[in-house]
């Protein structure tokens, strides 16, 4: 599917987004699966949806978490989602970064459009510091955008995640706000 990336929309996400979200995971639930933790069943529900994303507004509205999609209007579909939690302030001021792309989207470069927004937003609207973002080690395509980004690579956890019912080793990596001082 071509999209060009000034035809995406990047937004936060919103409760109208449930039945997206809920179609965009499964839609691709066999892409997403192998980096994914097991779910139970009705996770991706649009119900289950609706409830997390009225906690997702709260923690918006009080700095603790952003939720960013890129929505294909053409389509009426999710490109791609990438979010900022774990928010931390006082001498910390970080967050983790997660991300996520719909199978017939990527490497088109939206991806990356998308966290970039996240990461400005990060850096000069949340003032943060630092944002991390981990990696499963046989992960390439992430390795690939986090590099792109600017991420450094800072270590690697072992057993970090239980992803697929297994636990799995994740490279650690960071940005740091090239304006903080």
């Amino acid at each position: 599917m071509a999209l060009s990336v000034t035809s995406m929309e990047i937004r936060f996400v919103s409760t109208d987004d449930a039945a997206f979200i809920s179609d965009f995971y499964l839609r691709n639930e066999e892409h997403l699966h192998i980096w994914e933790p097991c779910r139970e069943e009705g996770y991706h529900s649009t119900d289950a949806w609706t409830q997390r994303l009225q906690e997702r507004e709260r923690e918006l509205a009080e700095g603790k978490s952003a939720h960013f999609i890129s929505f294909n209007p053409i389509e009426m579909e999710i490109v791609a989602l990438c979010s900022l939690t774990n928010i931390v302030r006082g001498p910390f001021m970080a967050c983790h970064m997660g991300y996520a792309v719909s199978k017939r989207y990527q490497g088109a470069g939206l991806m990356k459009k998308l966290c970039d927004h996240a990461i400005d937003y990060a850096f000069s609207e949340l003032q943060l510091n630092r944002i991390m973002a981990n990696y499963m080690p046989c992960n390439k395509r992430s390795e690939a955008l986090l590099r792109r980004l600017g991420f450094v690579k800072e270590g690697l956890a072992k057993n970090y995640l239980k992803i697929n019912d297994k636990w799995e080793d994740h490279v650690l990596t960071a940005l740091v706000n090239p304006h903080s001082r």
